[in-house]
């Protein structure tokens, strides 16, 4: 079965969509967009459940949550009203010397669901700015102690954001390279995904963690951390690793005194089938980064994670100990607010319940198509499904068969939006079983159409 761009009630009229088309291309610069090239952007003016409303009355199925963003789905009612309540008190208050009790509940309910151990929250907007409040936390922990530690370690296809940290530690998943110049150097370690029905993965484990046994024989002393996203690889094609070989990573680089940072900004609140992709990969990091599903994916909001242990490394009587780091934003009242109501949905135990029924469907359609003749590496891990197609010319995130499949399936009424030659589904956790069989439906026709 596949669901037909629909046409739906509330649309605009065509006089007012090519005005905001044209306003668009008149003033707005789009992310990750050569703008030269591509089609006119779509506008967007409602969202209900997995389906957002074009201003021309088309329908699409949203099977990506919006950049990964949207968890429960599109104009979530007990989140929305959260929000509303939150604005008629409070908006925002500076975060330094003031505190308020949505912020103080929320950092209350992540210590309490996080694994043990990590105990301090510090807000920031959203996932790039997570993970460099991270590297800061980690580089300064060691120079507070009197350790002089500053090699970061990495697995190579790692994304963790765009700014200048950021993009130091995922200077390998090819998306910076014009930037070079002005990145920190990192270590980069291989990545040893896996797929169904992978004879191969114990041989690779072996050989990544051979290297990093050496490479820590050297340089062990000096190493300040290890950043990984667990599990998943999002923008580098939604690679998946084994939780075994998570764990004997995390632990040879804690006996050599280096902290493990994990980038859960897309694998958290429940992608993977657990709350938090540690839990599933059984390995407390000492820092975590957050963002994304958060809140909901209604407000832009991060949060870095870490033990006691590394907060206490700060306290001092100068300020030179302090981490000196802050964002005009920070513990955003109405942000905490749409945390709060995200997390009271997910306590109710439906949306972890179906993740496991999207799951299921998945593996049961990838299995479908493991004979196909242009699929490989299928794979899955909670709500996350992905296979790489066969396909002429050059592969990667560049792949031109990419957009040609991403109009196919807008075309039929989706939101699939491949990262180049990989076709992935991370859908919301409202989203029925018919509708998801529908994207399946659509993936297999245009895999026997789409050249």
């Amino acid at each position: 079965m596949v669901i037909s761009c629909k046409q739906a009630s509330g649309a605009l009229s065509a006089a007012r969509v090519r005005e905001l088309t044209e306003l668009d291309r008149a003033c707005v610069w789009h992310p990750f967009t050569q703008e030269a090239t591509a089609p006119p952007p779509i506008p967007i003016v409602s969202g209900r459940g997995a389906w957002l409303q074009a201003a021309d009355g088309r329908r699409f199925l949203d099977m990506i949550s919006s950049w990964w963003l949207c968890v429960h789905g599109h104009a979530q009612p007990v989140i929305a009203e959260a929000i509303a309540r939150q604005a008629r008190e409070l908006e925002q208050v500076i975060f330094a010397g003031f505190t308020h009790e949505p912020a103080v509940r929320l950092a209350q309910r992540l210590t309490r669901l996080l694994p043990e151990g990590l105990t301090r929250v510090f807000f920031s907007d959203n996932g790039s700015t997570s993970v460099e409040v991270a590297l800061k936390m980690a580089i300064q922990y060691h120079r507070n102690r009197g350790e002089k530690r500053f090699r970061i370690g990495v697995l190579e296809g790692g994304y963790h954001g765009d700014t200048v940290g950021a993009m130091s530690v995922g200077r390998s998943s090819g998306f910076f390279d014009v930037f070079g110049d002005y990145l920190f150097q990192v270590d980069t370690f291989a990545f040893p995904a896996t797929w169904e029905a992978d004879d191969g993965v114990e041989v690779r484990e072996a050989e990544v963690l051979a290297a990093v046994d050496r490479y820590l024989s050297e340089h062990g002393s000096a190493l300040a951390a290890m950043i990984v996203e667990p599990l998943v690889q999002g923008a580098s094609g939604m690679r998946m690793c084994r939780p075994v070989f998570l764990q004997e990573l995390a632990r040879r680089v804690r006996l050599v005194g280096g902290l493990v940072i994990f980038d859960e900004v897309m694998t958290g609140f429940g992608r993977t089938g657990a709350l938090f992709a540690s839990e599933k990969a059984g390995v407390v990091p000492d820092i975590i980064c957050l963002s994304k599903g958060l809140t909901g994916g209604f407000m832009p909001m991060a949060v870095t994670v870490c033990s006691q242990m590394l907060y206490e490394a700060f306290l001092g009587d100068t300020f030179d100990r302090a981490l000196a780091h802050g964002h005009s934003f920070t513990a955003n009242p109405l942000g905490c607010a749409a945390a709060l109501a995200s997390l009271d949905l997910f306590e109710t135990g439906e949306p972890l319940r179906r993740c496991k029924v999207l799951e299921d469907i998945h593996r049961e359609r990838l299995q479908e198509l493991c004979h196909h003749p242009r699929v490989i590496k299928p794979r899955c891990t909670g709500v996350i499904a992905a296979l790489n197609v066969v396909a002429a010319g050059q592969g990667g995130y560049t792949a031109v068969v990419g957009q040609k499949f991403k109009q196919f399936f807008l075309d039929r009424g989706f939101l699939i939006r491949p990262l180049g030659d990989v076709i992935y589904l991370l859908p919301p956790y409202c989203l029925t079983g018919e509708e998801l069989h529908s994207a399946w439906d659509v993936i297999v026709e245009a895999l026997n159409v789409v050249e």
